[in-house]
């Protein structure tokens, strides 16, 4: 998938784009199946089946010059989960020129669901309780999914990633979860919920990478059971609903969120790095010691070498669930210098041994 950001662009300006490539497709073994176009925010996503980038770059200069601002890998299921299709929309007009002429949006507003690890649910409740509160939780998630028109794009047992078109209707999802859920599973399992919005291609890798990541660090600090909303998304709800139901949201103000997406971006891009410390953190957001502290506990509710420290950890475990690895070498790999000062930290967080937790995954 590519993005083209074009000042200006009109449906039919990439219709005629689309047919050109279509002309050319085979010179660069290339197969354009759609693309969505998004007139107010000037951007256009083709999904191509191709060899490689290159083809998709040389086939679009060849074709028309437009050449894609960035290209991303992709699975065409996941494509089809996030926007509902991977082929043209089959109720697309035909322009007295003989062009398919649509402006499909691939704007997509995500709610994202957290949940304590089941691995660590059951070393905790034993398999046949969590079992249970995994059940009732997910069955009530999926209820309220397929009431509000949402897709689910993943479950991977720890949480949901569920596509919208409709920032309305996923915001209301997201608060019949979480009037439905019995208070009793929510706390039990930490259930925490987020909704942000986003496209397709950004600076990520991956197919709506940064708006789901962006999601899972609000998740990271929503408290007291309440549903964090990106600021893109309040813009798009109506203000009646947020004020009456103001006591299930948490809001972030968009200098908010600029901090969280900081602190968390550098903490991405360092935390493999052991010389890593709180004076790098200070000088990578050019803030003094006392500021940090201060931003981060307030925001987070968490000082920074508790952040770091948590953010390595749970690092490390997404590294477990990878592939099969010895305690020493999760120690190197996640930004920690002792294996036995790891296993403390992680006993202390988790409530097992590492290696505890290793067998039960493997």
């Amino acid at each position: 998938m590519d993005v083209h950001i074009v000042p200006g662009v009109k449906a039919k300006d990439v219709a005629e784009a689309h047919r050109l490539d279509l002309l050319h497709q085979q010179e660069h073994g290339c197969s354009c199946m759609t693309y969505w176009i998004d007139e107010a925010r000037e951007n256009i996503f083709c999904l191509i089946e191709a060899p490689d980038k290159q083809a998709v770059e040389e086939m679009h200069s060849k074709a028309h010059g437009l050449i894609p601002n960035k290209i991303i890998e992709v699975n065409g299921n996941l494509v089809e989960a996030f926007l509902g299709r991977i082929y043209d929309p089959s109720d697309a007009q035909i322009s007295n020129e003989g062009l398919k002429v649509f402006a499909d949006s691939s704007f997509r507003i995500l709610l994202v669901t957290k949940t304590i690890d089941p691995v660590l649910l059951k070393h905790q409740f034993g398999h046949e309780k969590a079992g249970e509160l995994l059940n009732t939780h997910t069955g009530i998630i999926r209820k309220n999914i397929l009431q509000q028109g949402g897709r689910e794009v993943e479950h991977e047992g720890s949480g949901f990633v569920v596509s919208f078109s409709s920032a309305s209707k996923a915001v209301e999802c997201a608060l019949a979860i979480r009037r439905e859920m019995p208070e009793f599973i929510s706390t039990q399992i930490d259930l925490k919920l987020a909704v942000n919005a986003g496209e397709p291609v950004e600076r990520s890798e991956h197919l709506f990478g940064e708006t789901i990541q962006f999601a899972s660090n609000m998740c990271h600090i929503a408290k007291e059971g309440k549903i964090a909303i990106a600021s893109s998304v309040k813009e798009l709800i109506a203000d009646d609903l947020f004020q009456q139901e103001r006591k299930y949201f948490m809001n972030l103000l968009p200098h908010d969120e600029h901090l969280l997406k900081l602190l968390f971006s550098i903490l991405d891009e360092n935390w493999q790095d052991a010389d890593f410390d709180i004076t790098d953190y200070c000088d990578a957001t050019a803030m003094s010691g006392s500021q940090l502290y201060r931003k981060t506990i307030g925001l987070t509710g968490m000082p920074p070498n508790s952040l770091l420290k948590d953010f390595r950890l749970h690092k490390a475990k997404e590294l477990m669930r990878k592939r099969y690895y010895n305690v020493a070498q999760i120690t190197f790999d996640s930004g920690f210098t002792s294996a036995s000062y790891f296993t403390k930290c992680f006993k202390k967080k988790y409530g097992l041994l590492p290696m505890t937790y290793l067998e039960s995954l493997h």
